[in-house]
């Protein structure tokens, strides 16, 4: 019995130790680390957002006019474009700046007007239908200007100062666009103020808005760090 116990205390010293697969109470988790480096991104993602709504507002204060009485009279007034349509039926946001660019018109707040619009395709042309929409409420023919290649707000601003030469614009669009806009166009040197057409209302307000936190978050990156040019410029347009 003594020489058992003996041998079974000698195999107890001499066992290996066993490595545990479980981790130390004070060594982080693999996953958690993942997880910190992602609430950092998600962080800085929204501190960009934020920052860029705010510098956009601020660019943008003073400059936007919802009364056709009280907007500075400018020459050439700059309608941004967008879908004539959408799911079939007449687009809202389309329909209300040409009213608004017929009523500045109407009331010698402009006397000519820039519509810039996407015609990246034979069967999609903006401007065309926008100068369709212009003449039919009114406005003259030869008072329109066709800009084919605004195909974004930073096109269409930079456009109107490169390809048009315009020094000072009145931007016509809805109010968040606006801001936008006048935001583009004074970061390159064009002295913008704008005239807010008619909000919608609804889902489709909803989606805009949603839209438009990251267009501005794009937008300052344009101009304040890539340096984006318009897609294309193209010669002069004189504007009598």
């Amino acid at each position: 019995m003594a020489t058992m116990f003996q041998r079974l205390r000698l195999s107890s010293r001499n066992r290996v130790p066993v490595k545990s697969d479980r981790l130390q109470p004070d060594q982080p988790r693999p996953g958690r680390r993942w997880w910190q480096v992602a609430l950092v991104f998600l962080v800085l993602v929204l501190a960009l957002i934020v920052m860029s709504d705010q510098m956009v507002l601020l660019a943008a204060q003073g400059r936007l006019y919802d009364s056709v009485a009280s907007i500075p009279a400018r020459k050439v007034g700059l309608v941004l474009g967008t879908s004539p349509t959408t799911q079939g039926q007449p687009n809202a946001y389309y329909e209300a700046r040409l009213n608004a660019a017929a009523a500045l018109y109407r009331a010698g707040k402009v006397q000519d007007l820039i519509l810039s619009g996407d015609n990246s395709t034979t069967f999609y042309d903006e401007p065309t239908r926008m100068k369709s929409g212009l003449v039919a409420r009114g406005v003259p023919a030869g008072h329109l200007f066709l800009d084919y290649a605004g195909f974004r707000t930073l096109d269409s601003v930079v456009r109107a100062q490169g390809v048009f030469g315009l020094t000072e614009v009145t931007v016509i669009s809805q109010r968040f666009h606006n801001e936008r806009a006048v935001f583009l166009a004074r970061s390159k040197g064009l002295d913008a103020i704008a005239f807010n057409a008619d909000d919608v209302t609804g889902a489709a307000n909803l989606r805009s808005t949603g839209r438009e936190w990251l267009a501005r978050t794009s937008a300052v990156l344009d101009v304040k760090v890539l340096n984006t040019q318009p897609k294309f410029l193209g010669e002069r347009v004189q504007i009598p």
